[in-house]
């Protein structure tokens, strides 16, 4: 073996600095997956002085040299440098090892280890960070003035909405990202442009990921991390916190494990790291055919049931019976899809007992039917609900915590979280230490809506008086949006059928023929007019970097956005616990944070009420926007107010720490929410402010008009039609995808701007079971191409008369669906830990992004697209260039314990 196909292309440095004591140190959160591990910045000027390596003699307060597995460790990627007030300063961004919540004593995943390297210098590969606006000129990004990109974009916003109107001016932004930022973009939609043509980053519309959840009562988060540990058995499903929230896993999971004799039960089709873990320390992997797990709920509720594990005294007490659904559902306009939904007979039951009836009747709910439809061996599903269910000696009840990803609810979503959450209710989940039901989260939850989104304006309806909220992509599609301002997301490479999105983007700008040609503030203005009147679209794009294809190709204006570090920000994680994010270092050039672009564009747009002088203003305003919600924090500001401070400020002195909301405010006491659905809470008092909360109820109980569970129907019969059509033809096999450990959704951060994740995974890759691979000819390092040639598209607005017309066969029928080509390259991975008739692949490479093939048709009942699920053809088209080559990527299994 040579030395050329040995030696890594990535060396690091071998020595850092350390900060002195006198250095500054404010604290932050981690800005990738939701668990949002506690921080500490130590910043100090680059000349020094530095600190020592005793105690005493550094800022850290540890003696060094440390090892990398104890707390406040300091090693390279942790250390940078960046200006300050002008300034040049060293930066060491190092987990908070004092912190006794979230990420106990300082530890921290790969990607939160290398925070420090996401901070803009000019020395690294950040250096491309967009620092100034820039309008295109003769199809070139060029650089212009703030005031003649915002006078452009204003100009064009108030001609859209004057002659389109308000629907033809869309948003579509970041939700997950700061409370600050969220809050200005969605006051501007909503309050004051009163637009329906709004969507999250990763759907077409504004919709909850854990519809089925709402509908029964349950809130998508309200757990304690703090359960996981005290939890007898937890259900995972679609998804590997070992590779999704590391440290959920390494500190609340394991922690179960080793001390409390947790069994876990991992759902997935691919054995994953954790997966293997759970096997050997007593726990289940079940390989799930991708978007069967209706099915394999069905089975284990009937299972339950028929030995008589549920549990009754927790039915008895907090399921809605008769009376109370009836109570519940079809309330008011039906305007809302918690309205439309639950006045169906095929979703409603009357209490417990017509559920299991109902249940019981169901051909799927069969443990034979469930193995086949699942591909899951009938002794597996036994033994899953054997762990779930069956009473300890003695009659004690199994502490059951259940928890899903995106694998389960990005499948079939209506259907699996209707149906696992009706497995959480029989089990007695909900609001007890150990017996949690939760989603586990992707993005940190720094979403507020400034205004409410007006459901009366969507053109799609659905059978009988119900209204769906606008599915962005397809009212794109149909040319409907003139004026389209992109916040903070891949939205071409993030969406289903990403390829004709693509194509439909190009049609709509660069083929457009009024194309700008001068630097002249009115010409570009009427040029731009003249594109939006012959049906062409105009789009605005806000980032911190330039992103491929809606930045570098599609974008008239690009607007340089700051971000994490560059401004005071706040949002909450997964438990919901709120903590300030410090700013600490200049953002690059001209760039602003979110919520200053939005007040200086809204009052261009002549719009009053947006003259925020900083952030903590932002945050103040938004915080009543936060009184009923999950998160809410509205207390934090009446108590700044009475202590004569900022928001922010208090919000500071509670660290790493922070808050756990909902938040209420008993004297001078904040009292915080360690779990939503608490009925067993005795601290709240009974009168004055904290007992008058909005919030008592959901605390308290569950989230329905009653306080009580909805027992759901979740009939199988219609999704079979769609899961039918999906299912792999002649040589397709399955497809599906998701995340890894090392990188952070599309890498915009790792994969293109850190040499070792760049070494470690260069392209994207795919997981191919070995019996696949050989009968494709495929071996590991295999250049591979994943194609369909019938990826479904929906099309067209849809008006529905019969309740039939939302299904997909009836989609098919009147013509609203068409099959599209598309394709994707990746590099072979043969390994068995993917199952059988399955392949698995990063889910938003941008370079080959998975969703080329992914279905564009929405679960009908939710809005959620089926991103897990799509089919292709797999076939060998050469080899990498790592398949002889050790200097990068590595074929080894995953599963390595």
């Amino acid at each position: 073996m040579s030395n050329e196909t040995s030696s890594p292309l990535f060396q690091p440095a071998d020595s850092v600095p350390l900060p002195p004591r006198d250095a500054d140190v404010l604290t932050t959160c981690c800005d990738y997956c939701i668990v949002a591990c506690g921080y500490k910045v130590y910043r100090w000027p680059a000349e020094g002085p530095h600190g020592g390596p005793e105690k005493g003699q550094n800022a850290l307060n540890r003696n060094y040299t440390l090892g990398p597995m104890q707390g406040n460790w300091l090693g390279p990627n942790q250390f940078t440098q960046a200006l300050h007030n002008g300034r040049l300063h060293n930066i060491a961004i190092v987990a908070d090892g004092d912190a006794d919540v979230v990420n106990v004593g300082g530890d921290h995943s790969i990607r939160g280890g290398c925070l420090a390297q996401k901070v803009y210098s000019e020395n690294k590969l950040t250096r491309d960070r967009l620092k100034h606006p820039l309008l295109r000129i003769d199809g070139v990004l060029v650089p212009v003035s703030w005031d003649l990109a915002l006078d452009v974009a204003a100009e064009l916003s108030k001609y859209v909405i004057q002659r389109h109107g308000e629907s033809a001016w869309a948003l579509k932004y970041q939700s997950y990202q700061f409370f600050e930022n969220t809050y200005a973009l969605t006051r501007l939609a909503f309050r004051s442009i009163n637009t329906p043509a709004v969507a999250h980053h990763d759907h077409p519309s504004i919709v909850s990921g854990a519809s089925g959840w709402v509908d029964i009562g349950y809130d998508p988060f309200p757990a304690a991390y703090e359960d996981f540990a005290l939890a007898d058995c937890i259900l995972i499903s679609g998804t590997d916190p070992y590779e999704t929230k590391t440290i959920v896993w390494n500190e609340w999971i394991l922690k179960g494990i080793r001390s409390n004799n947790t069994r876990v039960i991992m759902v997935n089709p691919r054995k994953t790291m954790g997966a293997a873990f759970a096997e050997r320390h007593g726990g289940l992997h079940l390989d799930v055919n991708p978007g069967s797990d209706t099915a394999l709920h069905l089975a284990l509720q009937r299972i339950i049931l028929e030995n008589g594990w549920e549990d009754t005294d927790f039915i008895e007490q907090w399921v809605a019976n008769k009376w109370d659904a009836d109570s519940d559902a079809g309330q008011g306009t039906r305007d809302t899809p918690r309205q439309w939904r639950t006045t169906w007979d095929r979703f409603q039951v009357d209490g417990f007992r017509a559920w299991k009836q109902w249940l019981l009747a169901q051909e799927e709910s069969r443990l034979d039917v469930a193995a086949r439809i699942t591909g899951i061996s009938p002794e597996k599903i036994r033994q899953a609900a054997e762990m779930m269910a069956r009473p300890r000696a003695g009659g004690k009840r199994v502490k059951t915590t259940i928890a899903i990803e995106k694998g389960n609810y990005w499948s079939n979503n209506y259907l699996n979280t209707a149906s696992i959450g009706n497995l959480g209710v029989i089990l007695g989940c909900g609001g007890r230490p150990g017996r949690a039901i939760t989603r586990l989260g992707g993005h940190q939850r720094g979403g507020r809506n400034g205004g409410r989104y007006p459901d009366w304006k969507s053109p799609n309806k659905m059978p009988g008086r119900r209204r769906q909220r606008l599915d962005l992509d397809r009212w794109v599609e149909g040319g409907h949006v003139r004026f389209a301002y992109v916040v903070g997301t891949t939205w071409i490479q993030a969406m289903a059928g990403s390829q004709a999105l693509s194509e439909t983007f190009q049609r709509l700008t660069r083929d457009n023929p009024h194309q700008v040609r001068s630097r002249d503030k009115q010409q570009i203005i009427e040029t731009l007019k003249q594109r939006v009147d012959s049906g062409g679209m105009l789009v605005v794009n806000q980032d911190i970097y330039l992103t491929n294809p809606i930045g570098t190709l599609f974008a008239d204006i690009v607007l340089p956005a700051a971000t994490w570090g560059e401004s005071n920000f706040t949002r909450c994680n997964g438990e919901r616990r709120i903590r300030l994010y410090s700013k600490f270092y200049d953002p690059p050039g001209e760039a602003k944070p979110d919520w200053e672009i939005v007040s200086m564009l809204a009052r261009k747009m002549g719009f009053e009420g947006y003259d925020w002088r900083g952030p903590s203003e932002v945050f103040e305003e938004s915080c009543a926007f936060s009184r009923g919600t999950r998160t809410d924090h509205q207390v934090l500001c009446t108590l700044a107010g009475l202590r004569g401070m900022t928001a922010h400020e208090l919000l500071r002195s509670y660290g790493t720490t922070g808050l756990q909301c909902p938040l209420f405010l008993d004297g001078n006491e904040i009292l915080e929410s360690k779990r939503l659905h608490a009925f067993e809470r005795k601290d709240i008092p009974e009168t004055g402010p904290a007992g008058l909360s909005v919030q008592r109820r959901q605390i308290m109980a569950f989230k329905s008009h009653t306080g009580k569970l909805n027992l759901l129907k979740s009939p199988w019969g219609i999704w079979a039609d769609f899961y039918a059509f999906m299912q792999p033809r002649g040589d397709e096999l399955w497809v599906t995808n998701g995340r890894i450990n090392e990188i952070w959704q599309s890498g915009f951060d790792d994969v293109q701007r850190r040499r070792y994740i760049q070494q470690r995974w260069p392209e994207n890759y795919l997981e191919i079971h070995p019996g696949d691979a050989r009968q494709r000819g495929i071996e590991s390092g295999d250049r591979v191409r994943i194609a369909s040639d019938r990826v479904p598209v929906q099309k067209g607005l849809i008006l529905g008369i019969k309740s039939d017309d939302m299904w997909f066969s009836g989609l098919m029928k009147h013509n609203h669906i068409e099959l599209v080509s598309g394709q994707f390259e990746a590099v072979a991975i043969v390994t068995p830990a993917i199952k059988r008739g399955v392949v698995f692949s990063n889910y938003l490479n941008k370079s080959n992004p998975a969703n080329s093939i992914t279905p564009r048709v929405p679960d009908p009942l939710s809005m959620n697209y089926r991103f897990k699920i799509s089919s292709g053809v797999v076939t060998k088209i050469g080899e990498s260039p790592y398949k002889n080559s050790f200097a990068q990527m590595s074929f080894k299994r995953r599963t390595i314990l």
